[in-house]
């Protein structure tokens, strides 16, 4: 082929760099648009002074005496409060911050004694008087916390948590904890590689159950996809909760935390504090970027819940401080490899982690690899993972939902409507609601044909398992997760990487040698000591005599306490300057957030118009969809369809009943797990062989589906198998009624076939 003249080809480079140029123009407009609409100003609340309107002098002073009482003494509790928030911080740090457990442990695995040590540990959790003993014959739940900045206990927290969850169905339940310090040179493959150590001590001691069930909160949930994909034989079902694993991912005009790193420059700030912290990065740094992203809580309505309900509060408010204010800190070159791999360079999905040499599921963290359903838990009130980023990864891993379902896998993802990212894991009613249906769920898993679906949970009905909830999965698309995901290609994000390698580079070069010639362990700690966040906390401790006074006054206050009247205007005002500050506060983030997003997208934006973002190759997905069409378990199922007998036919049937249906509940689901575990042929079938023939039928219904139905008479050649068969799917369907028209059209159409 001719080379292409000079002038023909920078003439062709010129038009593209121009369509480039206006593609990012318009991103910049759609930003600008959404962004104006956020900062709309908002009605005005109702002022202050309208609370005194009809009350005369005489009551206005009683009632300013009673307000200054009752305003004084609330004064003294809350800073009561703050100086025992103190206290138990400065008691958490002095024990080595100890995982915040409600409930008792007792440690099995210590990765601190492997080959390969990291500061890891597999705890087997005791459950509490009132709670029924263990099953070690029922599936064990592993729970690996988050450590991005603070310790482990999260996931069970308190006795409404998925800890108290599973223990209250008697499932054996372990938690993966973690120390404050890291293992001198300990790598992310390391902890990997001690979380498969892990897995395999549950194996051992219940040799009879069903592979485990991993819950991976946040950080936790892309390391549970890591360990699912490096050994897929060693993971039962995956359960992701609020777990980021697509970084780019989100809406325009929202997730501003998503821009951070690319207007940081990259990776070398973090880098750059781990070498001011002598090869330690310190996770309170972590911290104050979750903190910052909701200034109006951080610094104003957490501390003004506190006051205004001074008698109340304050227990709550300990309570979470205890996990809140507790700071873990990470080797450099473990950080190094969540920026760079995952914020920076949004690498997992596209399966560019390399695995280490020990992996089985090959030589890169492969998503595809993952053989266990997941669950992915997200919600649209979470800032710090919002929906996009906790789903993005599947449009970008499965080129369409049928290839979900070739490729065996059951994908159940839940939206929650408004809960922040903490509630995710600290909310009793998300524990009781949301973590017990997927509990719930998980029983079942096994009879839910290959797809992607949607779990919704609604308050109308019981759902036939005593929760008073009904839970039903709707078949969904990758169409759908893209709706919910927002934008996640724009070509500023991959000028992103390009830049951050070039400043990692120069900052490795010639600015951390310096910093690391420069640094001890005593000037790294005392910087740790001086942290705002480990700052704030201390001196409001004993630790400072000026608060000493407080515990004696807070008693007295409690011995004489005198509220004001619900009734009291001055309550009203007080109230009404609080929103009011509140409100200013907002303001001011939605402001700052608006000028972040733009200069991101005016900067990388006209990067990635000059070039500097990579092209994506066009015939990867068409190689990999000839792949998976010539795949062997494909052409087997092909082969297979009129080959086999009543097992096959009735498991075909019901898939082809759900796929008309586009939705089963999880009343259907009880009874398929019941027919599948309790009757034969299915119940004298291994877990593994059950779903490999649910797989295999899945496949037949979705690559042949005229086929799946005119071949039946042969799967089923005498009558009294036809009607055993037939019954069967009939009472697993439930009344005709409840049915709707399209699955009650193909099961009118599997009567006619086997008449």
């Amino acid at each position: 082929m001719n080379a292409i003249p000079p002038l023909p080809e920078y003439v062709a480079r010129g038009a593209e760099r121009v369509s480039r140029a206006i593609e990012q123009a318009r991103s910049l407009a759609e930003v600008a648009a959404r962004q104006a609409e956020a900062l709309k100003p908002k009605p005005p609340r109702t002022p202050a002074a309208f609370a005194f309107l009809g009350r005369g002098p005489l009551s206005l002073m009683r009632d300013a005496m009673e307000y200054a009482v009752d305003a004084s003494q609330r004064g003294v509790l809350f800073w009561d409060t703050m100086r025992r928030a103190g206290n138990a911080f400065v008691e958490h740090e002095k024990a080595g911050c100890p995982p915040v457990l409600f409930f008792e442990w007792e440690m099995l695995v210590d990765g601190r004694t492997l080959s390969r040590p990291c500061n890891y540990a597999l705890v087997a959790i005791r459950p509490p008087a009132g709670y029924p003993a263990t099953n070690p014959a029922m599936r064990p739940f592993v729970i690996i916390d988050p450590r991005a900045g603070h310790g482990a206990g999260i996931g069970g927290f308190k006795s409404d948590s998925q800890v108290g969850v599973a223990l209250r169905r008697g499932h054996p339940v372990y938690f993966v904890i973690f120390f404050k310090d890291p293992e001198p040179g300990q790598t992310i493959l390391d902890i990997t590689a001690a979380e498969r150590t892990f897995l395999r001590k549950v194996h051992e001691l219940h040799p009879k159950a069903q592979k485990p069930v991993v819950i991976g909160n946040c950080q936790g949930g892309w390391a549970v996809m890591m360990l699912g994909a490096s050994d897929p034989e060693l993971t039962g079902p995956l359960v992701l909760n609020g777990a980021p694993l697509s970084y780019w991912a989100g809406e325009k005009g929202r997730n501003p935390m998503r821009y951070m790193g690319g207007l940081a420059g990259g990776s070398w700030p973090a880098a750059m504090l781990a070498d001011l912290g002598n090869g330690k990065f310190d996770g309170a740094n972590l911290v104050l970027n979750f903190e910052a992203l909701s200034p109006g809580n951080t610094w104003w309505r957490k501390y003004w819940a506190l006051y205004e309900q001074a008698d109340t509060e304050p227990e709550r408010f300990l309570e979470f401080e205890k996990w809140w204010g507790g700071y873990f800190l990470m080797n450099r070159d473990e950080i190094r490899w969540i920026v760079e791999n995952l914020f920076i360079g949004d690498r997992f999905a596209r399966g560019e982690i390399s695995a280490g040499p020990n992996a089985r599921g090959g030589t890169t963290f492969n998503m595809r690899a993952i053989k266990s359903p997941i669950v992915v838990f997200a919600s649209a009130g979470d800032n710090i993972t919002p929906p996009g980023q906790a789903l993005r990864w599947i449009a970008d891993v499965y080129r369409d939902e049928k290839e979900i379902r070739r490729l065996g896998q059951t994908i159940v993802y839940l939206v929650h409507d408004d809960i922040g990212h903490l509630g995710i894991f600290v909310s009793g009613k998300v524990a009781n609601r949301e973590h017990t249906e997927i509990a719930n769920t998980l029983d079942m898993i096994e009879a839910v044909a290959p797809g992607l679906y949607e779990m919704r949970i609604t308050d109308t009905e019981g759902s036939g398992l005593n929760t008073g909830y009904q839970v039903e999965l709707v078949s969904r698309s990758i169409a759908d997760i893209l709706a919910l995901s927002g934008e996640a290609e724009n070509e500023a994000f991959p000028a992103v990487a390009k830049i951050a390698a070039a400043n990692q580079t120069v900052y490795d070069l010639v600015v951390g040698p310096i910093l690391r010639q420069m640094t001890t362990e005593r000037t790294a700690e005392l910087r740790r000591q001086l942290h705002p966040l480990r700052a704030r906390r201390y001196l409001v401790s004993d630790l400072n005599p000026f608060m000493a006074p407080f515990a004696a006054a807070a008693e007295r206050v409690k011995a004489g306490r005198a509220t004001a009247s619900p009734g009291n205007p001055y309550l009203d005002a007080e109230r009404a300057m609080a929103e009011r500050v509140g409100d200013a506060i907002d303001t001011w983030r939605d402001w700052r957030d608006a000028w972040t997003e733009a200069a991101f997208h005016a900067v990388y934006g006209g990067l990635s118009a000059w070039g500097m973002a990579a092209a994506t190759p066009e015939d990867e997905v068409v190689e990999t969809a000839d792949m998976l069409a010539d795949a062997p378990e494909v052409r087997t199922a092909l082969a297979n369809v009129a080959v086999g007998g009543y097992a096959e036919a009735v498991i075909r049937m019901m898939i082809l009943m759900a796929r008309a249906r586009g939705a089963v509940r999880r009343t259907r689901l009880a009874r398929s797990q019941a027919l599948l575990t309790g009757e034969a042929p299915f119940a004298e079938m291994t877990a593994a062989a059950r779903q490999a023939l649910i797989r295999e039928q899945t496949l037949v219904v979705d690559l042949a589906p005229e086929e799946a139905i005119a071949t039946l008479p042969t799967l089923l050649p005498t009558e009294a198998e036809r009607r055993r068969a037939l019954q069967t799917v009939e009472d697993v369907a439930g009344p005709e009624d409840e049915l709707g028209d399209d699955a009650l059209a193909m099961l009118q159409r599997v009567r006619a076939a086997l008449r």
